[in-house]
């Protein structure tokens, strides 16, 4: 039974680190139930309830990032509320498109919409430009604090 945990929980983890990229997978959540599980199997002596702790807190702002970092992206670069909602519409279009739809999905959303509100296309292709760099910052944030949910769980088991 302890060499199954650990196995679901290596696998829970893994997929977790792909699912903060990958809309189709609850990266944060399965980063804690990968923590839970590896500690659960070893009755939560060498993995903790301190680390499971650091593990959510962790995916917690993984979640953040992910609502946050195109909009704030967006914004910064002046788009309306038009080019956010655009960014998200176009971020649910792109997942049906593979990988290049989820990566460039909300650039062209925001400035489809941004567009359609105002006919601005300078307007338009700021706020797309933001969407877009909104999404990659986000990404490599929430990528390095996967790496860090799956780094603190590994200290724990060397420790």
């Amino acid at each position: 039974m302890e060499i199954l945990l650990y196995a679901l929980g290596a696998a829970a983890l893994v997929a977790g680190v792909a699912g903060v990229v990958l809309p189709v997978l609850p990266g944060s959540l399965l980063l804690v139930a990968g923590a839970v599980l590896v500690a659960w199997a070893g009755d939560f002596q060498r993995v903790g309830w301190g680390t499971v702790a650091v593990a959510a807190v962790l995916s917690v702002a993984i979640w953040a990032v992910d609502w946050l970092a195109s909009v704030l992206g967006a914004k910064a670069f002046g788009a309306s509320g038009w080019a956010v909602a655009g960014a998200g519409v176009g971020l649910l279009v792109g997942f049906f498109l593979g990988l290049p739809g989820i990566v460039l999905g909300p650039a062209v959303g925001a400035i489809a919409f941004e567009y359609a509100r105002n006919p601005d296309v300078k307007r338009a292709l700021k706020a797309g430009v933001g969407a877009f760099l909104g999404f990659v910052l986000g990404s490599a944030v929430k990528v390095a604090l996967a790496f860090a949910v799956v780094g603190a769980v590994a200290l724990a088991l060397i420790w």
